[in-house]
């Protein structure tokens, strides 16, 4: 009799009501999760391919760098949006300066080319990104200031008044 008692007592706990699962412990992780994900995601759009030719300087700034042309420089070589304007190991002194040798002939060409596509866009279409005159400055940390100088003369020259230099996060 004892015997048949338990038997019918399974019965009753296996057709007893609806499994329940805790999940409270999962929802903590997911929410972690959400929050790490949330802070560490970049929204700033801005992406810059760089050359391997340029050793980048490092900072601990957080503030990402904004729309704008780029224009990659290092020691041979200037890229205007991943396109290659100067080379200096190919190209004549007498053909990549003037004003005194203080601006960059194929670069001004190439920005000014730049400006007045935008200013073209802009008049065309209202939805058209607006000419923020911003040139993100990806420079090789081993440039000599005075070649720095002169990009940064020759961009003012076209129109390109406002530099956001790009850096390396302290830790990359």
């Amino acid at each position: 009799m004892a015997r048949s008692k338990s038997m019918k007592n399974r019965r009753r706990r296996k057709s007893g009501g609806a499994f329940e699962i805790d999940i409270t412990s999962l929802l903590d992780i997911l929410t972690i999760m959400m929050v790490f994900l949330l802070q560490s995601y970049n929204s700033s759009g801005v992406v810059i391919n760089v050359p391997k030719e340029i050793d980048l300087p490092r900072s601990n700034s957080e503030t990402l760098s904004t729309f704008g042309v780029n224009i990659q420089v290092s020691k041979s070589q200037i890229w205007v949006d991943d396109k290659e304007v100067v080379n200096t190991d190919t190209t004549e002194a007498a053909q990549l300066f003037d004003e005194g040798g203080r601006r960059i002939i194929p670069l001004y060409n190439q920005l000014v080319k730049i400006k007045e596509t935008i200013k073209q866009s802009e008049k065309l279409s209202p939805d058209a990104n607006k000419f923020s005159g911003v040139a993100n400055l990806v420079v090789d940390k081993t440039l000599k200031y005075n070649y720095l100088k002169r990009v940064m003369y020759t961009c003012a020259a076209a129109g390109f008044k406002e530099f956001k230099f790009v850096v390396l996060a302290e830790g990359n």
